[in-house]
């Protein structure tokens, strides 16, 4: 028996399918039966199981940084990636989907899109960022996008998590890094300076408050003192 959609989740390495195997009865008329097992795909692990927490410190970010700098021919440029993801709090998929129309050299501002239904917004680009964006376009310009593959199109995710993931090897980071916990401690960065909620919110593009709420509820300035006798 097939199980239905509804079912609930079966922890057993494998699970019932149906087969076509043809089988007479005592009359002679024929009829199919449905009996077979195959394993299951791997459960994707949790990230609780996998690491503590799900954001970085500034100390962290800045060895990823160092670390992305001095690996491979594309040093340069995935430092940028890794640079831009955290400061200006982007998904993968808002990196990858990066273009140079959206950036204002004169005015050192680029304009963000936003996954996920969220609002889009334009941040300020600070002179270390303007610098390595403009030697990027020099070394890089054969694409639309800022950074993009040997064919001219973006970058895929899995690579942008293969950089990320390098990196915070190389940097002897102690967590499994992931591409989202840049943006996460983007948020977690700003809370602990008491940058206000609403704006931590436009600046990440957030449609729900309650999405950016988690940044300030683990900001510890709060707690300041309480262990004290």
């Amino acid at each position: 028996m097939v199980p239905s959609r509804t079912a609930p989740f079966i922890s057993d390495t494998t699970v019932p399918i149906k087969t076509k195997k043809i089988q007479k009865t005592k009359n002679g008329k024929r009829q199919l039966s449905f009996s077979a097992k195959l394993p299951l795909p791997p459960q994707k692990p949790r990230n609780i199981d996998q690491r503590s927490r799900e954001y970085l410190t500034v100390e962290e970010i800045n060895r990823l940084l160092d670390a992305a700098k001095e690996i491979g021919r594309h040093g340069m440029r995935d430092w940028l990636l890794i640079l831009l993801a955290y400061r200006h709090g982007l998904r993968v998929g808002e990196v990858t989907n990066l273009k140079w129309d959206q950036v204002d050299f004169k005015g050192a501002k680029f304009h963000v899109n936003r996954l996920k239904n969220g609002d889009a917004s334009v941040h300020y680009l600070e002179g270390d960022e303007l610098r390595a964006l403009r030697k990027l376009k020099r070394d890089y310009p054969d694409s639309d996008f800022l950074f993009y593959t040997e064919r001219g199109g973006p970058l895929s995710s899995r690579t942008v998590h293969n950089i990320v993931a390098r990196a915070g090897i190389a940097g002897n980071l102690k967590l499994s890094v992931h591409p989202h916990m840049l943006r996460h401690a983007k948020g977690f960065q700003l809370a602990s300076k008491g940058i206000d909620t609403r704006a931590i919110q436009a600046y990440l593009g957030h449609k729900n408050i309650q999405h950016t709420v988690l940044y300030t509820k683990l900001d510890p300035r709060r707690f300041k003192g309480f262990g004290r006798d």
